[in-house]
Parts: C-alpha cells; structure tokens; sequence
C-alpha cells in the first residue's frame, strides 16, 4: 500500500477507505473475492481518495464517515477502469504484478471489474443526486477518453490539444470530481466546490503528463511495469507529440516509422525512446506538467493561507512533479 511518503495527513482516514473496500468486495463467491482482492491489494497511489479527503478537510469537513465511505468508491471504480484498461490495452503488468486478466483470465477479469463498479455505485448511489450524476458523467467521459485514445492509436497527426482533451477525460476529471465532491460533502459554498473541481483538473493534468514521461525514463522496477508502454502500444503522448515536430526530419521520419509498425521488437521500443529523450520532449512536457500543477496550486488561493490541509494539497502538487513511481 502508500508508503510513508504518502500521507498528507490523512493517513488514519486512509487506512479506514482501505478497510471499507476491502469489506465491499466479499462475495458468495471466492473467486469472485479473490480476483477483486488480488487487483484491490496491488495497492495503487490511492490518488483519488487522498484527493477527496483533502478537499473535504480544506473546505472545513469535520466527520469524515461519509468522505470515507464515497472515497472507497471512487477506488472500486478506479480499479474496474484498471482491469478493462489491461485487457483492451494488452498490458502484462500491473504496479509490479501480473495483470489480473493474465493471471485468472479474460472472462474471469471482466466479470470482476464489472463487480467492482457495481460495487462502488453501491456506495456512492446512497449519497445525493448532484454527487451521483457527477460521478455517472465522469465515469462515462472515461470511457469517451478511453475509446479516443484507441481511434488515434498510431496518429502521428495527433495535435496537442487532441491529446490534452483524451487525458482530461481518461484521468484529469476524476481526480477533479473526487475534489469536487470533497467539498460538496463539507458543506462548502460554491466557490470553493469551483475551486477544488479546478484543482483536482491541474493535478490530473500533471500527473498523467508525469506519467507519461515516467514511461520514458523512468525505472521498470521503481514504477512496478515495464517502460516503453505507449511507444509499443502506438499511443502518441505529449513527449511523442513534440518530439515529431520539433525533432530532426531525419530522426521524425524513423520515429514515425516505428510508431506506425504492427510489431515492435525491444530494439524499436528503445530506440523510439531515445529519439523522444534526444528530442527535448520530456523537459517540455514537464514544463507543460507543472504548468497544470501551479494552475492546480493557484486554485487553492481562497482557503485560508495558514490552513493546514491547504499546505497539504499544495505539497501533493509538487510531489506529483517529482515523483519516480
């Protein structure tokens, strides 16, 4: 699970989000059980619920029980989108451990990650309207994400706005509405709600860019899979982005090539890779990164200056930019 680095502050809280997931996923049914706690226990960031719980304690929350309960739910559904993502994407790997559709197979994981919304929509359908359609209308832009990035799959085309639009979608807004939603549950006025949507928005934005400059150069072993995830899977990134037009035509042309064959053999993946670092691509996409972070800082501005979980949600901003996992 987080290690100690990920706390924030809430760390009691997040353990009890822990305790509420995993009593969600018992089943009459073992595997059914075992499959769900195989995904639940590979850990994870736990990004969304430490974003709902800040939010909540920023805007003046006071009993996180119903926090607690709506920020295992945003998770059960996380990890669903986790189990269809591995199996439409073909990953092997999942945070240093074999994908759950590769180890109980296809159906089996289908099933779980069906079970898993469901559960998590069991949650959050107690709460009230206003929470239930954001969830609903986040949940569906994911899968709008999810589908774009598959048709653009290989676009070496593909425009910068175009791939900012897919990881709003896929990422950026829900970690936004778990902000959004934290407030709401405090009982903050609507500025604030505004305010923490526009900072859960910046966060998202960072942390997928960082993720995707991590796919680059980061460690396979410190990030729990392999590198090189988008170049085999034709994803064209930020870093993919400006390195086709702002690298060299000669190096563009071969970039291009690769990005564009059926099969890649380890040696494409590398050397895609390395034209993307040569290119100056990651420092611009990191560039791009803590842009969205300072926007995501900058939204904090009407919280209280000598507020302890403000400090704390600027501190998350600036470890999403720095972080190597």
């Amino acid at each position: 699970m987080m290690g100690s680095i990920w706390d924030f502050g809430i760390r009691e809280e997040l353990v009890e989000v822990e305790n509420r997931i995993r009593e969600s996923i018992r089943s009459d049914e073992p595997l059914l059980t075992e499959i769900a706690s195989y995904v639940i226990e590979g850990g994870g960031k736990r990004l969304r619920p430490t974003v709902a719980l800040l939010a909540f304690k920023a805007a003046g929350g006071k009993d996180p029980t119903q926090m607690i309960d709506l920020a295992a739910a945003f998770e059960l559904i996380h990890s669903a989108t986790l189990i269809h993502d591995d199996i439409n994407d073909g990953g092997s790997m999942r945070r240093g451990r074999v994908a759950a559709y590769r180890k109980y197979g296809v159906q089996n994981a289908l099933v779980t990650g069906d079970f898993l919304y469901v559960k998590g929509f069991a949650i959050g359908g107690k709460f009230s309207a206003p929470i239930v359609d954001l969830t609903a209308t986040v949940s569906a832009a994911l899968a709008e994400g999810e589908i774009r990035q598959k048709k653009r799959s290989g676009d070496v085309k593909l425009a910068r706005e175009e791939y900012l639009d897919i990881i709003k979608r896929k990422t950026a807004l829900p970690i936004s509405a778990s902000a959004q939603v934290g407030a709401m549950l405090a009982g903050a006025d609507s500025e604030i709600v505004s305010d923490m949507a526009d900072y859960g928005y910046g966060l998202g934005m960072a942390f997928q860019i960082v993720d995707d400059v991590l796919d680059v150069t980061g460690d396979p072993k410190t990030l729990g899979k392999p590198v090189g995830t988008d170049v085999r899977e034709a994803n064209v990134t930020l870093l993919a982005i400006y390195a086709l037009n702002n690298g060299s035509s000669v190096k563009r042309e071969e970039l291009i090539r690769i990005i564009r064959r059926k099969r890649k053999e380890e040696e494409h993946v590398r050397r895609a890779m390395e034209i993307i670092r040569d290119s100056g691509a990651v420092e611009k996409a990191l560039k791009d990164a803590e842009s969205f972070a300072k926007h995501a800082k900058d939204s904090l501005r009407h919280l209280p200056a000598d507020s302890k979980y403000r400090g704390e949600m600027s501190k998350l901003a600036d470890f999403v930019l720095k972080r190597d996992f």
